[in-house]
């Protein structure tokens, strides 16, 4: 998935790991569409339904759902991978003209923060490029 060049970043193949493991270890399937950050999301809590997970733990499933998310998006909205100053050791997404962090939502929710959601991150995008095309 080459989007712009030689520059361009692909995080697909992390993605599809998330897929695959999600499958094997939780029985839940993910079909890259945007309702399937609804299941990602059910994953996520039995994640932590034991408490906090471990460094190496966090570490894998932040770059897992990061990935899997943020390629949602970027299908579902003709989007794009980004480096951005605002986001810490990872790529953004740019989609309809509103820029996006998947893998600060996943850290978010993976550390326990409360009402967070990857579905509805995926679901605001729309919303809030709207906006900004209304007040422009």
């Amino acid at each position: 998935m080459n989007r712009g060049g030689s520059e361009a970043i692909s995080l697909e193949p992390i993605a599809t790991e998330c897929v695959k493991l999600v499958a094997e270890q939780f029985g839940r399937s993910l079909d890259w569409s945007i309702e399937s950050l609804t299941e990602l999301d059910a994953v996520c809590v039995d994640l932590l339904a034991d408490g906090p997970l471990g460094e190496k733990r966090l570490d894998l499933w932040w770059k897992l759902i990061g990935a899997y998310t943020g390629e949602v998006v970027i299908r579902a909205y003709n989007g794009q991978w980004i480096q951005h100053e605002s986001s810490t050791g990872a790529p953004g997404i740019s989609a309809l003209g509103v820029t996006g962090f998947p893998f600060n939502i996943a850290n978010k929710i993976l550390t326990g923060e409360e009402f967070k959601s990857l579905a509805s991150f995926a679901r605001a995008l729309p919303v809030i490029a709207e906006r900004q095309t209304g007040q422009a």
